[in-house]
């Protein structure tokens, strides 16, 4: 029987990177972030197991503040979000004619099909948020700590 150290090592080397892969370019919803909360919940659970309530003898889910008490490492929104500040941040530095930079900044060549509309990844990740300061002064600002 594996100890519940060893099980939240296996679930931050394993289980974490097969999930987030890719997820530098994810668009999340909120819906998408809250499935997500309940993934990392669940594995929790099944890793520190209920525990028996030494009066009554029942049974007990754990909560998700004792969760998070247990687990003492952030949540995998706050992975997400500080890790793709992080490839923001890499990208921002590129130039201005990359391929890369291009696409995240929303610069399009040609005509778009009728009916179709050009969203941008920045636009539906980094809303207009700190007190109106541009994503790349933040993405390049890496002393600051400051999350989009």
């Amino acid at each position: 029987m594996l100890s519940n150290s060893i099980k939240i090592q296996i679930y931050r080397n394993i289980t974490l990177p097969v999930v987030l892969y890719g997820f530098e370019t994810w668009s999340l919803t909120l819906r998408e972030e809250l499935r997500l909360g309940l993934f990392e919940n669940g594995v929790l659970r099944r890793i520190f197991k209920p525990k028996r309530n030494e009066g009554t003898g029942e049974w007990r889910r754990l909560l998700n503040e004792k969760l998070n008490d247990l687990y003492c490492s952030p949540n995998i929104i706050q992975v997400i979000k500080s890790r793709r500040m992080r490839w923001v941040g890499h990208v921002a530095h590129m130039e201005r004619g990359d391929i890369t930079y291009r696409v995240l900044v929303g610069i399009h060549e040609g005509k778009k099909p009728l009916g179709i509309s050009r969203n941008r990844w920045v636009g539906n990740n980094f809303r207009t948020r700190n007190g109106g300061m541009d994503w790349i002064d933040l993405a390049q600002d890496r002393d600051s700590g400051v999350h989009l």
